[in-house]
């Protein structure tokens, strides 16, 4: 093992350096609706290109009629 504190001090001036030129982005977890709101066009878009939306529809019943009972 060949010092490996300095390439970790080199790494971490690095993503210093991105996180200046590309603006910082917030670390943590998202809230779980805005992940969903961020998934769900793509999802949508997915399910028409592909002809799945009668799939997904019929999925979406019978989790509705589950969560019903």
């Amino acid at each position: 093992m060949a010092d490996t504190a300095a390439r970790t001090i080199i790494r971490t001036q690095g993503r210093r350096a991105y996180s200046a030129a590309f603006g910082a982005r917030r670390s943590g977890p998202r809230h779980p609706l805005v992940a969903t709101v961020m998934v769900l066009p793509l999802a949508a878009l997915l399910a028409v290109v592909f002809g799945g939306w009668d799939a997904v529809v019929t999925q979406a019943s019978s989790v509705g009629v589950m969560l019903g009972r």
